[in-house]
């Protein structure tokens, strides 16, 4: 034994020589029948240094946990030569869903630079027990990484009070204690806070507050995962009902030492030099209920200003000035502070003027929510506008809330504020006064008014429209405006269903409209397109005016047109020419760029010409 030590020391640490015997095996193995709900292993395994594993997509399965990987290794000293033998596996824990026969795909791993694929696996999911298939007992004999407890890992759900008042805050902590390491959480069902108004108090799960707990005697690790303030809106007994989640929890597992039964080697390569193994386990926690009983709030010595507020509050207000002329606006702040049910504070009950024009306060908050609850300010901002000149006085506004800490009510009071309002530009509202007083009769500004203030036309009794001498005149105007109008339209109709007539008239207007659509072609130095609207425009304006269908158009079908209309000679010979070049530049072969401006000029003018002799 000391010689095997000695030379094991020897190759360890001199000239250890680590060598393969073994053929690359890369291999998929599981139950072959499983029934509905079971869960079993999916392994993956190769004898050799691997990297870079590929899962296959595996469907009709669950997957609770995996891929985790392990190794272990064999050693064997023959003749003071070390062998050895290193096996890679990659473990997943499924679940069947349905029953059927499916077939997973292969893996691939990498080793030395080179892809290996696995075998397929088929398993079949029947309905009920499964029979045992060969080496499935083996497999479930092992542990699947170990047994999670509820001493282990469990959630807990805390309040910090179970007798509160109504509308009093109350801050509920779920914790989770664990003594494994836990790989990931979800929280798959929230607790129902019916008859409370909720406000959470963690922004950011992602940094939760971690600290170390003694609970029954054993050491635990705790994060609080979900914290809440908690707003009774009722009296009576209220139940809050279990958290529910899902934690992946990591299970570790020694590898095994093959080849070996020696307490020297089991000292010696320890841990560190084999390896051990995480497992992930998923597990469904579930926290506890919670009952809390809220207590009414006292009726005795309620006052008649408390709307709801409860906490520990004060009040601040403020006006950005005291004179202004009328129909000038201000504002006036008023701002509540404290800790409690803050969100919900009512709007206070101040009393204004009669003269001032109040609008709806704007609210706007100043609320945090901490670890330690919500807390804040709350500001009502109201736009006053005097519409009267005089001295006024807002007067003094009671805010009333429940002190928790006295268990008593408190009132604080405002200050009062003292408003001079000068004469504005002549728009003040008027005063109706005498014999009454006069806070009975007033009109603010322009909200009333008289329905009538210019003087009355008066006319003679039965005296109607009817019987003045014009009466008869306006009996007769509208059918002779109709009849004309009938006579003016059947002459347009006729002439819009002249076609020859219709294309007349509008041949000047289409050929200017297809020369301004060169021109634009003619700023972009497109040849093409101005060369064909230019033609168009020359060969449709003879075609429109002188209603010579475009198949038998030519030049001598446009000389001879021109001539019928007495045309002079000197503008038929330029008509010809303008038709002329405009097809010789059209097809000619070349850079043209340089007649494209003349000749647009010389259409326009042509056509010009002509359309002033035909007239």
């Amino acid at each position: 034994m000391k010689k095997l030590r000695f030379s094991a020391l020897l190759v360890m640490f001199t000239w250890v020589s680590f060598t393969s015997g073994q053929d690359l095996d890369f291999r998929a193995s599981a139950r072959e029948v499983v029934s509905v709900g079971d869960q079993f292993r999916l392994i993956y395994s190769i004898n050799g240094q691997a990297s870079g594993f590929r899962a296959p997509i595996i469907k009709n399965f669950s997957i609770l946990a995996g891929p985790s990987q392990s190794t272990s290794t064999s050693m064997q000293i023959i003749n003071n030569q070390v062998s050895r033998s290193v096996e890679y596996s990659f473990t997943y824990v499924l679940q069947a869903t349905s029953e059927g026969t499916f077939t997973i795909p292969p893996a691939s791993v990498n080793v030395d630079g080179k892809s290996y694929q696995s075998n397929p696996v088929t398993i079949r999911v029947v309905k009920g027990s499964a029979p045992a298939s060969p080496g499935a007992q083996q497999q479930q004999s092992q542990p699947q990484g170990g047994e999670i407890t509820a001493k282990d890992l469990f959630v807990k759900a805390s309040v910090n009070k179970s007798n509160p008042y109504q509308g009093e805050q109350v801050i509920i902590t779920y914790k989770i204690y664990t003594r494994i390491p836990v790989a990931e959480y979800s929280i798959t069902r929230t607790p129902s806070t019916a008859g409370f108004w909720s406000q959470d108090l963690i922004k950011d799960n992602t940094k939760l507050n971690q600290y170390r707990e003694t609970v029954d005697g054993n050491e635990y690790v705790v994060a609080e995962i979900k914290k809440e303030a908690l707003f009774a809106q009722k009296s009576g007994n209220l139940t809050i009902e279990p958290l529910e989640m899902d934690v992946v929890a990591q299970v570790q597992r020694k590898a095994s030492r093959r080849g070996f039964n020696d307490p020297f080697f089991d000292s010696f390569f320890n841990d560190s030099f084999f390896g051990s193994t995480y497992q992930n386990i998923k597990k469904t926690l579930r926290s506890n209920q919670l009952n809390i009983n809220v207590k009414p709030l006292p009726s005795t010595n309620r006052p008649s200003e408390f709307t709801g507020a409860v906490g520990n509050f004060s009040i601040s207000s403020s006006i950005d000035r005291d004179q202004l002329k009328a129909n000038e606006a201000m504002t006036l702040k008023f701002t509540i502070t404290g800790k409690g049910n803050i969100k919900l504070v009512e709007k206070p009950n101040l009393v204004f003027p009669s003269d001032f024009e109040v609008y709806d306060p704007r609210i706007s908050d100043n609320i945090s929510a901490s670890p330690t609850g919500v807390s804040g300010s709350r500001t009502f901002e109201y736009l006053i506008i005097p519409r009267n000149p005089g001295d006024f006085t807002i007067k003094s506004s009671r805010f009333a809330f429940f002190d928790i800490e006295t268990g008593t009510y408190k009132t604080l009071n405002s200050p009062d504020f003292r408003i001079k309002v000068e004469k504005g530009n002549g728009n003040e509202a008027n005063v109706v006064a005498g014999g009454t007083n006069k806070e009975d009769f007033k009109y603010i500004g322009t909200d009333i008014r008289f329905i009538k203030t210019s003087p009355l036309k008066l006319r003679p009794v039965n005296s109607y429209f009817i019987s003045r001498p014009l009466f008869p005149l306006w009996l007769v105007i509208p059918p002779v405006l109709l009849a004309a109008f009938m006579l003016i339209w059947r002459n347009e109709l006729r002439k819009r269903n002249n076609l020859a007539l219709m294309r007349n008239r509008k041949a000047t207007r289409v050929a200017r409209k297809r020369l301004k659509a060169a021109e634009q072609y003619l700023k972009q130095k497109n040849q093409d397109a101005f060369w064909a609207e230019v033609s168009n425009a020359l060969w449709g304006y003879i075609s429109d005016k002188f209603n010579i269908p475009g198949s038998t158009l030519s030049m001598d079908s446009v000389n001879q047109a021109l001539k019928n209309k007495n045309v002079k000679d000197e503008l038929i010979a330029q008509f010809i020419t303008a038709l002329n070049n405009c097809e010789f530049a059209r097809f000619a072969p070349g850079d043209k760029s340089q007649a494209m401006d003349k000749l647009y000029r010389e259409a326009i003018e042509v056509i010009t010409n002509t359309e002033q002799q035909l007239k």
